[in-house]
């Protein structure tokens, strides 16, 4: 049996590459240690479900802020991710059992439980899945629906490439209220960041949820400091909102471990902030551009924003 607490058999792909120096990180990224009552409580409703999140796995350094506020993104379908990309701390190899049917029904109970206004359902990919999770979303979708009826539901989704396309059909059709799915990075950089994805195929895929439904909110991110400039991220604005995305997140790239893909750079505060104004700029109704912004972090909140700015746009057009 692997354990997964041991970094050789969590990423035993990455067991030989050479280590690359993780430098100190700048005042701006510190966060105080996860740790309080709330934090306690969220983490015993996870362990008391057997849910797994994506703030432990992936090593979110916002985990304690979003836990004792009784937020925490759940990651389902297992623990083990059948990608590699080079940046992620999430398990990766063949997982070892099927899809749990009793997860949607569990999750659904600890939503309610925690009293969540909005909830972030996310996934490791599960490429040996014939629809790569597709049903299994869609029913962690409706039985959250059904135990939690005003609970808004954003979704964060591998992209299904290895699939039959019509897999998309039976996410789009359980209407989360957002859809997201990470580009990630800059194309230059897909082939040593995320080797088993292609950066066409997931523009591709957000483009066709809002063609399946255009009143559903899109949404995706990029991490910078990976090696990409600055020019690479203005494009990338460009190409969601060629995509009509909605919601665009960036955040800074943090180093896991000495195995995983090296930091760049730590990009400033200010550079975000040059980020920011280019993205409201080029159309997005809402942008999270920060160094510690990650997909889910203040999701419930900026959630209620983005529904405000589309009102406010279609007020202004009427």
């Amino acid at each position: 049996m692997r354990d997964l607490k041991i970094p050789a058999q969590r990423h035993p792909e990455k067991a030989k590459n050479p280590d690359n120096a993780q430098p100190k990180k700048p005042s701006w990224i510190r966060v105080k240690a996860p740790g309080g009552k709330g934090y306690a409580e969220t983490h015993k409703i996870m362990r008391d479900n057997a849910l797994t999140t994506v703030c432990e796995e992936a090593g979110c350094p916002n985990v304690g802020e979003c836990w004792s506020q009784g937020h925490a993104t759940m990651m389902i379908m297992g623990e083990v991710c059948t990608r590699a990309c080079t940046f992620c701390n999430i398990a990766t190899g063949k997982p070892p059992e099927d899809l749990d049917p009793f997860e949607p029904g569990r999750v659904a109970a600890a939503v309610k439980k925690l009293g969540l206004n909005h909830v972030v359902i996310t996934s490791v990919d599960r490429d040996d899945v014939e629809d790569g999770g597709a049903e299994h979303f869609a029913q962690t979708i409706r039985a959250i629906r059904q135990q939690s009826p005003n609970t808004t539901i954003e979704i964060l989704t591998p992209d299904f490439i290895r699939c039959d396309p019509k897999v998309l059909e039976i996410v789009v059709e359980a209407r989360p209220d957002v859809f997201n799915h990470n580009l990630e990075t800059v194309p230059g950089l897909y082939p040593e960041v995320r080797p088993g994805a292609r950066y066409f195929h997931s523009l591709r895929l957000l483009q066709r949820v809002k063609e399946m439904d255009p009143t559903m909110f899109t949404k995706s991110g990029i991490m910078v400091g990976l090696g990409e400039d600055k020019q690479a991220v203005m494009q990338v604005m460009e190409d969601m909102r060629a995509a009509d995305i909605d919601f665009l997140t960036i955040g800074q790239y943090l180093q896991p471990t000495p195995k995983h893909h090296a930091v760049d750079r730590f990009v400033t505060p200010e550079e975000f902030k040059t980020y920011e104004k280019a993205a409201y700029g080029k159309g997005f109704l809402m942008v999270s551009a920060t160094p510690l912004t990650r997909s889910s972090y203040h999701a419930g909140d900026d959630f209620a924003q983005l529904r405000a700015a589309r009102e406010a746009k279609f007020a202004t057009k009427a």
